[in-house]
């Protein structure tokens, strides 16, 4: 006896199909392709011109079953190449768009930064200057004392 207390299947009825119902399948199918196969020959300009969005696609698994209603479910269509605009302005996503403005930010500073306007501009500006003054006065400085040198050493040559 397994285990678990449960007996097996091994040793069971075996079920055999009637040959006569498995005929009787096989022609129905028979049947049925032969119905689908002339509606196909017959219609098949007619589905062509008649084939618009409208069509369903063919329901996978149990969807054909079971009808949902999801609002939440978004049904993917699939476009057809002549439906497909090239020129059409592409949907950016939110980072991309995010990092456009930022770097259209960036120029528009830098501009106005080359320009003097900003305030960092100015303070840098106004450093320049100050600084640009000192090196003239360190530069006079510098200029008089080698003329007082030069001075000196003519008066001592002398």
């Amino acid at each position: 006896m397994p285990r678990g207390g449960r007996k097996g299947h091994k040793g069971r009825g075996k079920q055999f199909s009637n040959p006569e119902e498995i005929d009787r399948q096989m022609k129905a199918q028979r049947e049925l392709e032969a119905k689908e196969g002339a509606e196909r020959g017959s219609s098949s300009e007619s589905e062509e011109e008649s084939s618009s969005d409208d069509e369903q696609p063919k329901r996978k698994g149990v969807e054909g079953l079971i009808e949902i209603e999801n609002p939440n479910r978004v049904a993917h269509k699939s476009k057809k190449v002549v439906e497909i605009d090239v020129n059409a302005p592409k949907e950016l996503s939110r980072r991309e768009r995010e990092e456009i403005e930022k770097q259209k930010a960036k120029e528009r500073y830098m501009k106005l930064h080359l320009e003097g306007k900003t305030d960092q501009a100015r303070a840098d500006l106004a450093r320049l200057a100050i600084i640009k003054k000192q090196r003239e006065d360190a530069a006079k400085k510098r200029e008089e004392l080698r003329k007082e040198k030069e001075a000196e050493e003519a008066k001592s040559k002398r």
